[in-house]
């Protein structure tokens, strides 16, 4: 077994929080996200040159000597909290993690280099449902030309190179503008998803791509735990806020004893829900952590449900002002429901869980 990890945030990491609140605050606020999702560019490019290149926080993941900032999963965690927060429409997740992870696997520093400063946005083209363990799709590969249709991808409008397994094994670069990405209609409109069509589409061999996506696939499982904490952790904060103001027979609705009861109950979940994704993202810290597949499965088999029940229940304890469009917890709500699909549901982590402790069901 793994040393016991420090689930406890650091000076620096605190320090981070801090700066990226303050550029979403006055980057993504709610108003502006509910307008770019009734709009035809629903991802908040400026927001994201603010994140990756002001902030150099594309390239966190990415070792120095790469151009990268060399920081580890546990800095990403942090800022992914935020963004949960803010149900910020930037590729983050997509691009600065999972992307990330698989050229970290092949070994490409020129494609790296130009993820870490910002120049591309990178996408995996992988169904943004699939778990790290399960079979994906390819395309047919002929003569270096790729073939097929992928479905499923999230903020693959936005991205700039498309990294794409093939039939024969390998994992491939592709030039966005040489592929056909037509959007799907999607519940989450801050993380659009989009068919990607390849018609004799040049791409680069990068290197075999089962390694690569499944290890993409564990990182954006483990640390999407974190984005969910930050949706569970507004959810929270906004609807004790809410119950505060909100007063009925002269005396603030926060105050009855059925409201407190669901306040401390959501309260516990996400207290529980935050241990589980700090655990998740220091073990992917560790890269001699032999039990990141476990913490990685403990975070997700939990944070789904805990982080839906949390916007459930800040959609209804908002009462009337929570059902209109103008408010942002449907935003929250739509980001969990999507997420709790992303990377494998519950279920599945569960199911794998299970077969990683030995544990046969009955």
């Amino acid at each position: 077994m793994s040393a016991q990890p420090d689930l406890l945030y650091s000076e620096e990491e605190e320090a981070l929080r801090a700066a990226v609140r303050d550029l979403l605050t006055d980057r993504c606020d709610p108003a502006g996200v509910i307008a770019r999702t009734e709009s035809d560019a629903p991802h908040d490019l400026g927001a994201w040159k603010a994140l990756a290149d002001g902030m150099g926080l594309a390239g966190l993941l990415i070792p120095e000597d790469d151009g990268g900032q060399g920081a580890t999963h546990r800095e990403a965690a942090v800022v992914l909290e935020e963004l949960g927060r803010s149900v910020a429409p930037v590729p983050y997740l997509t691009s600065a993690v999972v992307a990330t992870e698989a050229l970290l696997a092949c070994g490409d520093r020129e494609l790296l280099g130009r993820l870490a400063t910002g120049r591309a946005i990178g996408a995996l083209a992988v169904p943004l449902h699939l778990a790290p363990d399960v079979a994906f799709p390819a395309v047919r590969v002929e003569g270096g030309l790729l073939h097929g249709e992928l479905t499923g991808i999230a903020d693959a409008s936005c991205a700039d190179l498309l990294l794409v397994p093939g039939d024969d094994g390998g994992l491939y670069a592709v030039e966005a503008d040489a592929a056909t990405v037509t959007p799907q209609v999607s519940l989450d409109l801050t993380r659009p998803l989009a068919t990607v069509t390849l018609d004799a589409a040049p791409g680069r061999r990068l290197g075999d791509a089962r390694p690569a996506v499944e290890r993409a696939l564990r990182a954006g499982a483990g640390l999407l735990a974190s984005e969910q904490l930050g949706l569970a952790e507004w959810s929270l904060t906004e609807t004790v806020r809410y119950l505060k103001d909100r007063k009925q027979f002269n005396r603030p609705v926060g105050g009855f004893q059925a409201l407190k009861h669901r306040l401390a109950q959501l309260w516990l979940e996400t207290v529980n829900l935050r241990a589980t994704a700090r655990n998740a993202a220091s073990a992917l810290a560790s890269a001699t952590d032999a039990d990141t597949d476990i913490a990685v499965a403990v975070a997700q088999s939990y944070a789904a449900p805990a982080a839906v029940h949390a916007t459930e229940e800040a959609l209804q304890l908002h009462a009337g002002i929570g059902m209109t469009w103008e408010h942002p917890v449907h935003l929250h709500l739509k980001r969990a429901k999507a997420d709790s699909l992303a990377y494998g549901t519950a279920g599945a982590h569960r199911a794998r869980l299970a077969a990683l402790v030995d544990l046969p069901s009955p």
